[in-house]
């Protein structure tokens, strides 16, 4: 009880009119010194995070899809899913990074846009491997293209101004872990088409039921 009273009084005193439709506190006007990132690298993050976003929505309609009851591909789907709940996270540590650098103290609502996902049928396991090692790289490229904005943006300066913590930031924690998950999927989509060539549809059924960590 007498916490629920401390919390009502605390309301009060930060918003008056806490039973009206509105709250404003007044912004509190502190120096801004020490907020140094670039605005061009700043956008460069932003656009990644959506990107990561995208990503993460289009390997959810992957899982989804290998879930179906006329697929039936539990090995995929879990697959697909793990990798959803990964790029998920990649859009998360950016949004972290950027609050930590006090990038986001504007513009949050135009942030991310959710796109429906641009494919939604696959053929083959093969198929969808061989999508998400190009959508894979297509992330990758992005990321390295947002560490070259971030070594030299001039932002209208005339100097290069070489944000060094955020390059290496992404160079030691998201662009390893790309490489070993495109030489990851790459490898997949060989030891699968192998198995194809040789079993057909039980290659895949095979390969599938490997997954999961399930021996044949």
């Amino acid at each position: 009880m007498k916490t629920f009273l401390v919390v009502i009084l605390a309301v009060l005193a930060v918003c008056p009119s806490a039973f009206g439709t509105q709250c404003n506190v007044n912004p509190v006007n502190i120096p801004k010194n020490w907020i140094t990132m670039t605005h061009g690298c700043r956008d460069s993050v932003r656009r990644q995070i959506q990107l990561e976003v995208a990503a993460s929505v289009q390997y959810l309609a992957m899982g989804a899809y290998f879930s179906k009851d006329s697929v039936n591909r539990p090995g995929f789907a879990k697959l697909f899913f793990d990798a959803s709940s990964e790029e998920r996270e990649h859009a998360m540590k950016l949004i972290e990074y950027l609050l930590m650098r006090g990038e986001l103290t504007n513009s949050v609502s135009s942030l991310i846009t959710i796109r429906p996902p641009e494919h939604k049928h696959w053929v083959s396991g093969q198929e969808a491997l061989e999508h998400a090692l190009k959508m894979e790289t297509e992330v990758t490229k992005a990321i390295k293209n947002v560490i070259i904005k971030c070594e030299n943006d001039r932002d209208g300066t005339g100097e290069g101004n070489n944000d060094y913590h955020l390059v290496d930031y992404l160079t030691g924690e998201f662009l390893e872990e790309q490489y070993k998950g495109q030489r990851d999927l790459a490898g997949k989509a060989s030891t699968l088409k192998k198995m194809m060539d040789r079993h057909s549809a039980l290659g895949e059924f095979i390969f599938d039921k490997k997954l999961l960590g399930i021996d044949i």
